[in-house]
Parts: C-alpha cells; sequence; structure tokens
C-alpha cells in the first residue's frame, strides 16, 4: 500500500502484526538509490521499531496512521544511536502520550536519558518485554555492525529479527520481503561503503543471533528476508571472517 504518492513511502505487512514501513530515497553524490525502513508491530502495547530520521517523521507518521492512530504507540525502539534509527525520537514522544523511548542499557545510560524528552525503558542483555500476543527479546551486540550500544530485538512469536544495519541493500526499489539472496548484495554494499566496525567478537555475537533461530529479518535498508535466519546469519559472520 502506497501512503504518499511524492514520496512513494509504503506500507506492507511481513509478519503476523508485523508491518514494514519503507522510504526510497535518492541520494546526491552517493551510491545511487536507498531505503529506509521502519517495522510497526501491531498488539496491545504497539511499538515501533526505528524512528526514521527527523525530517522524514511527517511521512512515517502518515504511514502508521494508515495502519493504526499514531497516539497509541507505546514503544519507540532502536538498535543503536543514528539518525535514521532514532532522529525523529522526539517527534514521536510528543505525538504518542504514553510511548516511551526502548532501548538497551548502554544506549540508555550514554545518550538517550539525555537527548530523549521522556526517559527510556532500558533492556538488558537477554530481558524480555512482552507487547501482548508478541514477546521481545533484546540481544545486546556491541560495535556489530557499529556503535558500542548496538542491539537488536527478536520477536519470539513470528520468529522475527530486527535486525537494523546487517544485511543492508542498496537501491531503492526492493520487495517489502523476499527469500532471494540478500547476503550477496549486502555484502557488495559493505565492500564499498565499509560500515562495520571491524570487532573481533562479530562471530560470536552472529552465533548466538543464529541460536535464536529467526525465519524472518527485518533489515533497517532493503528488503525484509524470509528463510533459514539462522543459516544466513553464519554464513555473514563467515563473509566477515575472510
Amino acid at each position: 500500500m502506497i501512503t504518499n504518492t511524492q514520496s512513494g513511502t509504503n506500507v506492507h505487512e511481513i509478519a503476523e502484526g508485523i508491518y514494514r514501513i519503507n522510504t526510497p530515497v535518492g541520494i546526491a553524490d552517493g551510491p545511487g538509490g536507498f531505503s529506509f525502513n521502519q517495522y510497526l508491530m501491531v498488539d496491545e502495547e504497539p511499538l515501533l521499531f526505528h524512528t526514521g530520521p527527523r525530517k522524514m517523521f511527517p511521512l512515517v507518521a502518515e504511514a502508521v496512521a494508515h495502519v493504526m492512530p499514531v497516539e497509541q504507540l507505546r514503544h519507540l525502539a532502536f538498535s543503536h544511536v543514528e539518525a535514521d534509527e532514532c532522529g525523529s525520537l522526539n517527534e514521536w514522544l510528543a505525538a504518542a502520550p504514553q510511548a516511551l523511548p526502548l532501548c538497551g542499557s548502554i544506549a540508555a545510560m550514554v545518550s538517550i536519558s539525555d537527548l530523549a524528552d521522556r526517559p527510556p525503558r532500558a533492556l538488558a542483555d537477554g530481558e524480555t518485554i512482552a507487547l501482548g500476543k508478541h514477546l521481545l527479546r533484546w540481544f545486546d551486540a556491541p560495535h556489530l555492525p557499529h556503535a558500542w550500544e548496538c542491539g537488536y530485538l527478536m520477536d519470539e512469536q513470528t520468529r522475527t529479527l530486527f535486525c537494523g544495519d546487517l544485511f543492508t541493500q542498496g537501491g531503492s526499489t526492493h520487495p517489502p520481503l523476499t527469500e532471494a539472496d540478500i547476503l550477496g548484495p549486502s555484502e557488495a554494499f559493505r565492500g564499498k561503503m565499509d560500515y562495520y566496525s571491524h570487532t573481533k567478537n562479530g562471530r560470536q555475537i552472529l552465533e548466538r543471533l543464529a541460536a535464536a533461530e529467526p525465519g524472518t529479518l527485518a533489515c533497517m535498508h532493503g528488503s525484509a528476508w524470509q528463510g533459514n535466519g539462522a543459516a544466513l546469519l553464519r554464513a555473514l559472520a563467515d563473509s566477515l571472517s575472510r
């Protein structure tokens, strides 16, 4: 469903109660087209993963409103502190009076307790939060792909891993959900941009994510992916080790 014909912002359900909000963009003097995704979880306590950049707030809010009232949001979650992850956090807090930032304990300590207009709910490594039907688990993932405070949420009902900048795919035109190869395109993009931190602990972190056996990978840039997520995460670990 296209929610804004001018920007091309669109919404598609990729798993039960989980909606991918996508906005394609062109980047002047950059690597060609790109895309920004947010993920809306509709439940008793609705959650948005990635707020989008501050200047994109009207487009994302318009898209959320096509699915549910914006003011009913309760959680505004993200992987790490970066404009596309949480740039419009305070705009969302103003639009959704009951919502709180939801992040890892490191992000809360070093940034969000100061940056956000309301105190965050900080999740420890392995901690869970129930939204209603959906149960989310937080995984600390420092420096993978970047940022000390980095981490990911996994929905244990739908086996969806909200994996942030992992498997970033360049380009602006992608199907909402695919079973095609995303490792090749994402590794080609990484090779050009070199946005990984070169952490020595990448394989251990990826193995821990793989052990959770995700069936859907909710990527922030490009298509969401469906299949054997454990195998794909281990393949990424192999690629990073080469």
